[in-house]
Order: structure tokens, then sequence, then C-alpha cells
């Protein structure tokens, strides 16, 4: 029983919503155009969630053998950090966590196209091993790509292109470029989370020698960085509802606007680590609010 509440923790359970925004996005737009499967829907949330978890295990893993994760870190402690959990534990969780995510890719790829459909069986297969990839080498082994400030490009590319028209291609079978604006307004956001991290940690990245883009900026630029992430993803899914305008509900996602603009407010106000750590379950939330209203404002006809 001791162990469980470290388990949890190491999971980072709030960090969930924010991954199936993109699944939810995708589906309801796929709602829209007729087509649906439940098993699709269930098996792509249960993949998804497990690669966040396998994610959240490795960064766990990695931040932790590394010291990163030290006794000066601001936020609630690491698993491994804290001792609650060893290296050899988590390593053996994230081996299991791996063979989860085989199990539940290819019960998605199979319920999504059968036998049938060699292409696209080939191309999830490709996408879900690139996904275990990303979710490993963002901070394990000899040179992780989220300390050489490329964890903003993999965020805007999985939790944003892949998530939303990936999803759409497993109910569709085919790519359709009215889902790209959803995914990229999506995929800001999510960068947003990540970057509000990022200038959380940035004194104490940069002296561990974890490079990031909110270290490489500065604080300055990294908050301006972060306002260009937040409008640009209001802006891009403002020009989606005008290019594809069915009817008024569609832009039902503008209440969303409202804690994103009090946030953007908070964020320009904040000088210390745990202003910006105070809202980084805002924008998570935020974030999948968003992805829910945008998606239902086209379920809703």
């Amino acid at each position: 029983m001791k162990k469980i509440k470290p388990w949890l923790s190491a999971m980072r359970l709030r960090t969930l919503p924010l991954s199936v925004s993109g699944i939810i996005l995708g589906t309801c737009f796929a709602t829209y155009n007729g087509r649906f499967n439940w098993w699709v829907l269930v098996l792509a949330i249960l993949t998804t969630v497990s690669l966040q978890i396998l994610s959240n295990l490795a960064n766990d893993y990695g931040d932790g053998v590394k010291g990163t994760d030290n006794d000066d870190r601001v936020g609630p402690k690491r698993a491994i950090q804290s001792g609650a959990i060893t290296p050899e534990e988590m390593l053996d969780a994230i081996k299991f966590n791996i063979v989860i995510v085989i199990i539940l890719t290819l019960s998605l790829i199979m319920a999504a196209f059968g036998p049938a459909n060699f292409l696209f069986l080939l191309l999830f297969v490709f996408l879900g091993g690139l996904s275990v990839y990303a979710a490993l080498n963002y901070t394990m082994g000899d040179s992780p790509y989220g300390y050489r400030a490329l964890g903003d490009v993999f965020v805007f590319i999985f939790f944003g292109l892949i998530s939303t028209i990936g999803s759409y291609l497993l109910y569709v079978h085919t790519i359709d470029h009215v889902v790209v604006l959803p995914a990229i307004a999506l995929g800001l956001l999510s960068v947003g989370v990540l970057n509000l991290n990022n200038m959380r940690d940035l004194e104490e990245d940069a002296k561990v020698g974890k490079i990031t883009i909110a270290v490489k900026l500065g604080i300055k630029r990294a908050k301006q960085y972060h306002y260009f992430l937040i409008i640009g993803a209001m802006f891009a899914s403002i020009i989606f509802s005008i290019l594809y305008y069915v009817e008024p509900y569609n832009f039902l996602y503008l209440i969303a606007f409202v804690p994103l603009l009090i946030h953007i407010k908070k964020i320009k106000a904040a000088k210390e680590p745990d202003d910006f750590d105070g809202q980084l379950k805002v924008l998570a939330l935020t974030a999948f609010l968003f992805a829910l209203l945008l998606g239902v404002g086209y379920v809703l006809y």
C-alpha cells in the first residue's frame, strides 16, 4: 500500500486529460462526417494514456538518474528523487508499460483497419514505434532530445498533429484538411504547457545542463514565446471556424478563451517559479476544455 501513492505520483495523472485531447478532437470531427466506432475510441484513449504514463515514468527515470531532479526543483517531488521508488523498479515498470503499449497499439490498429488495409497497418505500426521512442528519449539515454531544446517540436507533433489527425484517420481512413488547423491549435496549447513547465524550471535546468527553449531564450523572451503559443492557438481556431463555419455552435470553444486570457495575464505578472507552477494545471485543463468544446461544436448539428 505504501508504494501505491508514489506510483500514482510518478504516473502524473494530471497530465492525462491533455494527452487525450487530440483523440477527442479527432473523434468529434470523424463523428461529424458520419464515422464513429466505440472500440476505436476506447482503445485510442487507452493507448494514448498508456503512452503518456510511459513518458512520465521515463521522464522521472531520466531526470532522476541524471540528477536533474534535486532538492532545488520546484513542484512536487519525483518518485526517484524522493527515494520512494528505486531506478531499478522504475526501469522494470517502463519495460512492463512498453509491453502494454504494444498490445494496445496492435489492438487499436486491428479494430480500426482490420487485416485488409496493409498500408494503414504499416503506417500506424511505425507511428506507434515512433511514439514509444519519443516517450522514452525525452530525458532518457545519452543524448535525450529534451535536453537539446527539441521538446517543443516533439510535443507539437505528437500532442497536436499526430494525436488529432491520426485519431481522425483511424475512423475515416483518409487524411482530411479539415482537421489540420484544429491540430495546430491544440499543438500550440500543448507546447504552451511544456513551455510553462520549462519557465518554472529555467534556473535549475540551466545549472544542470538541461537546455530547453526557455533556457535558450531567457525568462523575458520565454514569456513572449508563451504569448505567441497561446494567441497563435486562439487565432488558428478562429480562422478554422470562419473557413468551416456551419452554425453558431462552431464557436462554442470561445468559452475557453476566457481562462486563456486570464492565464496570459497571470504569466505576464509571474516572477517566481511557483507562479508558473500554479498555472500548469490551469493551462492543461483549459487546453482539454478547448479541444472538447471545439469538437462538440461540430457534433451538435
